[in-house]
């Protein structure tokens, strides 16, 4: 109430004022434009400019208005657009999650322009791409995914060295996978799959170089480390081998100095790793050189016991195979019911010609554990001793057992 008062009073004052005004004559106002003269009244031209006044800033308001408009129907166009972008792109993803490969590219390139995140819908496209067998397109998703996304080389990279091993282009991933090292040296994720590269071209000599890293980053276990690292190092010694062999081929003369070096250059691990030293003992033999396979094994098995090693120990023969032999017997005081042991007791019996007691350590060995190879060695003894009847009952007692015969009555003989 008193607002309305305030403001009839205020518009009583201005008339008041007007009309005052308007009693004296103030003169005319001249606006001359060019060939053309105006004259008007002091009132009316006063009037006049403000009515222009007023209607320039009706018309600047108006025009802000609609600037704003036009920015706030911009702002909504484009928050339609990223709406609809958001349901593609999770369409896309689902699509790709069932398997409808065509259906989930078109779907995620068709909204990667308006998405949050292009970098995951071209990605995902040329995930969708590969598994379609459309390989010209996953190049060009990556390359679309990389300029999208500043700053994203790397995990493009990793996608496309995965796609590439998926797709068994070694070759390809192991250069992908070699330009990311010298970009990320210590990524995990980067090791890993160099790894898993180094593994399928059968690249020994690389992963061996690889194999400190990958412990030092924690990329696998230890336990697969390990495996890992005796899996490499039994095939290098295995290539170490073959070479020997290509070189005594062409020269009866030839050292075993490509596998002796290598062996020195094991890590320390490796080399008392017990699985090792029976490749690399079983390679010296395979190579003629018994005697350093044999001197192997005893400074291994005077420290470190092992059923395999003593088994090959017994098939070698050293420099001296009565001296090897009465070893052998040495460790038998501390495990006389090994029956590994026993068995190679007498294989070094039967190579020093002692037949009645290799016999009796083959039937030792044999009744501690029924072994195949035991009652091979005592089958075929006895045959050589003229025992064919006690041979053949070996013979058959194999193949029951290899065969897992049921007890059936049988006729009398």
């Amino acid at each position: 109430m008193i607002r309305l008062l305030l403001i009839l009073l205020i518009a009583l004052l201005v008339g008041t004022g007007l009309s005052l005004g308007l009693a004296y004559d103030l003169g005319y106002i001249r606006v001359s434009l060019g060939n053309y003269l105006i004259e008007t009244n002091f009132w009316v031209g006063l009037g006049l400019i403000v009515v222009l006044v007023m209607l320039s800033l009706f018309l600047i308001g108006l025009l802000r208005r609609f600037r704003q408009g036009t920015g706030l129907m911009a702002t909504w166009v484009s928050r339609g657009n990223e709406r609809r972008a958001r349901r593609r792109t999770t369409k896309g993803l689902l699509a790709l999650a069932e398997g409808n490969w065509p259906r989930a590219r078109k779907l995620l390139v068709s909204s990667a322009n308006h998405a949050d995140t292009p970098l995951i819908n071209y990605l995902a496209a040329a995930q969708a791409s590969f598994e379609s067998g459309d390989h010209d397109s996953v190049d060009q998703l990556l390359r679309q995914a990389f300029e999208s996304t500043p700053g994203s080389s790397l995990a493009v990279g990793l996608t496309q060295a995965q796609l590439q091993l998926a797709g068994n282009r070694l070759e390809q991933a192991l250069a992908t996978l070699l330009r990311l090292r010298k970009e990320a040296p210590h990524h995990p994720f980067v090791l890993k799959l160099l790894k898993n590269t180094y593994l399928r071209l059968e690249d020994w000599r690389e992963l061996s170089k690889l194999l400190p890293e990958l412990r030092k980053r924690s990329v696998l276990t230890e336990k697969e480390l390990d495996d890992l690292e005796r899996q490499v190092w039994h095939n290098l010694l295995e290539q170490a081998a073959a070479d020997c062999e290509r070189r005594r081929k062409e020269d009866p003369e030839a050292t075993l100095e490509p596998l002796t070096r290598l062996w020195d250059e094991l890590p320390r691990f490796v080399r008392r790793d017990e699985y090792t030293i029976r490749d690399y003992a079983g390679l010296l033999a395979r190579l003629g050189d018994e005697g350093q396979a044999e001197t192997l094994l005893r400074k291994v098995l005077r420290n470190h016991w092992s059923d395999e090693l003593i088994n090959l120990y017994g098939r070698l023969e050293g420099h001296q195979p009565d001296e090897q032999l009465i070893i052998a017997e040495q460790w038998l005081k501390d495990r006389p019911n090994n029956p590994e042991l026993l068995l190679a007791l007498g294989r070094l019996s039967l190579r020093n010609e002692l037949w009645g007691k290799a016999r009796e350590y083959f039937e030792t060995s044999l009744r501690l554990k029924r072994s195949r190879e035991t009652l091979a060695e005592l089958s075929r003894l006895n045959a050589h001793m003229g025992h064919e009847e006690a041979s053949i009952k070996l013979l058959m007692q194999g193949l029951e057992t290899d065969n897992g015969l049921p007890e059936l009555p049988m006729p009398r003989a």
